[in-house]
């Protein structure tokens, strides 16, 4: 996964960026966007796809306080951990399914 931020946000401090995604679409975005937007500092999360024919997703986030790239990190762990429980729960189902 490529992620580099949107130039020219380097003026507008380190709680208010947005970062770009190459090969990316909404299945990442929506996801990481419901993730992150409960954290308790974020003032707002979201991203766009700027065009159908670009492979490229614009992830938004601002916050009070904390570094945006910390939350974005946050984010993307928390992220892989739902992943990961939830292929753990799928393969105990079927291997239940199996033995019945």
């Amino acid at each position: 996964m490529k992620i580099s931020e949107l130039p020219g946000d380097e003026d507008s401090g380190v709680t208010c960026r947005t970062y770009v995604f190459q090969n990316e679409s909404h299945t990442l975005g929506n996801a990481l966007k419901c993730i992150i937007n409960k954290y308790e500092d974020v003032q707002f999360c979201g991203y766009t796809v700027p065009h159908p024919a670009e492979s490229k997703m614009h992830f938004r986030i601002q916050t009070h306080e904390t570094p945006t790239l910390e939350v974005l990190k946050r984010g993307l762990k928390d992220l892989q951990k739902v992943c990961d429980h939830t292929i753990d729960l799928f393969e105990k189902e079927v291997k239940d399914f199996s033995k019945a």
